[in-house]
């Protein structure tokens, strides 16, 4: 009666006017103002202000990117989520958090769409816990992002805890990306259970426990699935039995065993799957995937298996063992899986025998079971100078026995060293990992693995359903020169849309620089889908001639970017840009960083002046190192003369107070440019060039009667705390006339940094 009673008082006053109900709002708990939320849109009110400063008393940071926040209710309400989570954040600290019919969790976990787990997996035991099951709940339908940092090894309590999240949260919820960051010393057995459940693997027949009951999802699967799986179970049956009178043509009709094979090994409605277990080979054969002649399609489990007819005493072993399987499921049934299985199921210890490979897995009874699998399903990574087969407890991942659940859409690894073993897991994942779209490798270490990482890419590109469109990878050593790698990656995945190919320094031994996969520099590039292509180069030459099969290839093409590049000779830019006009009609942004472009004052009017170009960067390149005025002006009359060209971004080229104000000039009322971006930070701007750049901006403006499209001026790294009010007043009055984005830099660090670029 009194929940009642205080509904209805709630209702009442969300129903007063506007003007009352605006003096109210800031004076409700986080709880109520929650609920009003619906009254404040119906008064026509907005509760961003009392929610960012909700923000301002209670978590007393600047959150990053500030400007781009656009709903401060689910920033606050997310962040509030994770620092509760992990225990920074007192509720008691604050009025307006201490409600008692607030439950922190339970009533922000509904605006929560990224978390990140840290450490020993604290939030993960927190998250799992029975009276947070309905929190658990919320985040399956809200969560979209699950980030993993400084993650630390853990015991196998937590790390089923974590099991039991991952199953809940990517298996049967909504979360499309997992990324992992900064982990120096990986725990290999955590590592590659989170890879293999993003992947959307576990344990053939469902062992997951919550609270002491079977996982109710899979259950409801399971149910529907059994009815299908014994009409086609006694359809198997009638088959084989009739197959068996015939010894002929059971030895001719090997289609059926595999099919029967697959269903016992990855369930009815499992799809099929390559054996992803690495072969062993030579360290002098190529990483490459076993495959039809010419690549034109993936082979199936099944057209794999046809080649290797599997023996009739072999089939009866596969479903003598599956019976006992599932026996041992049902006993299992409302407890949690033996600590063992993880182990179990992130490693299998293999060894070849002249049959094929055999995989051994020990079942709940604590017997051997041998699952004969053809050789032809060998892992997509065969073997190179990179990818050593070694021994150990790394052993290998078997998805054979795994059963497939939803996996994500985004997988990203920031600085987190992988092993060959690791690699090779990650290259057996990868190549039936369909729902993948975003691939990002940062600074893992691979050196030559990255062939092997590229294998298990190749097989998932074969594949008809494969959804990869974006590569990005970066480390700080390269292996192989960087266009050999952009060709090979291509060759491979010739339907990528996005590629970024980034390395800090040379390999530190280039005497002795180990050779990479040879098939890369003989590799034919097929017309590829690329839109995007990023290269940072390891200050090696760029010769257009190794570009040009690249761009051949990529009629797509709308960004290039060029980063650390060094030019050969005077002639290179020249033929680059020929090659650009000829091979990519579409190309609509051209990036240059940290190209020293001092004495191509030719060629950079060039590229101004191109009439399909929209956005163009020359970032630290260097432009007016060694220019006269005239080189300034010639700039100038060329932009006002582009009416296609929309951003122009100059950041790092020494511009100073006198060119800046030059550049205004570009809007002047004779001026056709369509300018809409203008980027000169880190150009030793000083305040009172800024003044003056901002007076003859609003000059021409007024000239041309407001008729400008100017809109945006970034300002970073620029000297204008030197004059803190005439910076003032010049920003006030920049921002009348655009969007003005700068920073609070500290000059004081300018001239060193002014020195490093000379």
């Amino acid at each position: 009666a009194v929940s009642r009673s205080m509904a209805a008082l709630e209702q009442e006053v969300w129903a007063l006017p506007g003007h009352l109900l605006r003096g109210l709002l800031p004076l409700l708990t986080v709880f109520r103002l929650e609920r009003a939320e619906d009254a404040a849109r119906r008064a026509g009110l907005s509760t961003q202000p009392i929610w960012r400063k909700l923000w301002d008393d209670v978590m007393k940071t600047r959150p990053p990117n500030s400007e781009s926040i656009t709903c401060w209710r689910k920033k606050f309400l997310e962040t509030f989520f994770s620092n509760v989570l992990h225990g920074v954040l007192d509720v008691s600290s604050d009025w307006r958090l201490n409600d008692r019919h607030f439950s922190p969790l339970l009533h922000s976990s509904p605006h929560v769409s990224q978390l990140t787990l840290c450490n020993m997996l604290q939030g993960a035991v927190e998250l799992t816990a029975e009276h947070n099951h309905k929190v658990l709940e919320n985040l399956a339908g809200s969560l979209r992002i699950l980030k993993f940092q400084h993650l630390l090894s853990c015991d196998q309590a937590v790390r089923r805890s974590l099991v039991l999240l991952l199953h809940r949260l990517i298996h049967h919820g909504s979360v499309s990306q997992v990324s992992m960051y900064s982990w120096p010393v990986p725990d290999t057995v955590l590592l590659v259970l989170i890879l293999s459940m993003s992947a959307g693997f576990w344990r053939s027949g469902n062992t997951l426990a919550y609270h002491g009951s079977p996982c109710g999802l899979c259950r409801e699967e399971d149910k529907a699935q059994g009815q299908e799986s014994a009409q086609e179970g006694a359809e198997r049956g009638r088959n084989a039995e009739q197959g068996g009178s015939d010894g002929e043509n059971q030895k001719g009709s090997p289609q059926e065993a595999d099919a029967h094979m697959n269903s016992v090994l990855s369930g009815p409605k499992s799809p099929p799957l390559q054996n992803p277990a690495c072969g062993e080979a030579s360290s002098e054969v190529p990483c490459d995937h076993n495959s039809t002649e010419g690549g034109s399609s993936p082979l199936s489990s099944s057209e794999h298996l046809s080649c290797h007819p599997v023996p009739r005493k072999t089939r009866r072993r596969l479903k003598a063992a599956a019976g006992r399987k599932r026996r041992c499921l049902r006993r299992s049934r409302g407890a949690y899986a033996d600590p063992e299985d993880l182990y179990d199921f992130v490693f299998t210890v293999a060894r070849e025998d002249n049959s094929g490979l055999v995989d051994k897995t020990r079942t709940t009874e604590g017997e051997n079971t041998e699952n004969w699998t053809s050789s032809s399903l060998a892992s997509p990574c065969t073997g190179h100078a990179g990818c050593k087969k070694r021994g150990g407890p790394a052993g290998i991942f078997s998805l054979k026995t795994a059963h497939h659940f939803r996996s994500v859409s985004t997988l990203e690894l920031f600085s987190i060293p992988l092993t060959g073993e690791t690699c090779r897991t990650l290259s057996n994942l990868l190549s039936s990992w369909v729902s993948l779209e975003n691939l990002v490798l940062s600074y893992n270490g691979l050196d030559a693995n990255i062939f092997c990482i590229l294998s298990g890419l190749r097989a998932l590109s074969r594949h008809p359903e494969c959804q990869l469109r974006v590569l990005r990878v970066s480390d700080v050593f390269s292996h192989m020169p960087c266009m050999e790698l952009v060709r090979c990656i291509l060759s491979a995945l010739p339907q990528l849309h996005t590629l970024s190919v980034s390395f800090d320094l040379k390999n530190q031994l280039e005497g002795n620089r180990p050779e990479g996969d040879p098939s890369c520099s003989e590799a034919e590039i097929a017309e590829s889908c690329l839109e995007q292509l990023e290269i940072r180069f390891p200050r090696e030459p760029l010769h257009t001639s190794f570009l040009l099969p690249v761009l051949k290839a990529s009629k797509s093409l709308q960004q290039l970017s060029l980063d650390s590049a060094t030019l050969p000779c005077s002639q290179e830019l020249g033929l680059l840009l020929q090659v650009l006009k000829e091979c990519t009609p579409n190309l609509k942004k051209l990036s240059f960083h940290d190209v020293n472009l001092a004495e191509h004052q030719k060629e950079v009017l060039l590229l101004l002046q191109d009439p399909v170009l929209q956005e163009i960067t020359f970032s630290f390149c260097r432009l007016f190192e060694s220019s006269t005025a005239e080189f300034l002006s010639e700039i100038i009359n060329t932009v006002k003369r582009n009416s296609s060209l929309k951003s122009l971004k100059l950041p790092g080229n020494r511009l100073g107070n006198q060119r800046l104000v030059a550049l205004a000039d570009i809007f002047s009322e004779d001026s056709s440019s369509s300018l809409c971006q203008l980027d000169v930070s880190s150009n030793c701007i000083k305040p009172d060039g800024l003044l003056e750049f901002t007076k003859k901006l609003e000059g021409h403006i007024q000239q041309r009667r407001g008729q400008i499209q100017f809109t945006h001026l970034r300002l970073f790294q620029n000297w204008l705390d030197q004059d803190a009010e005439t910076a003032q007043e010049a920003l006030r009055r920049l921002k009348a006339v655009c969007s003005v984005v700068n920073d609070s830099w500290d000059s004081s660090q300018a001239f060193a940094d002014y020195i490093s670029v000379m």
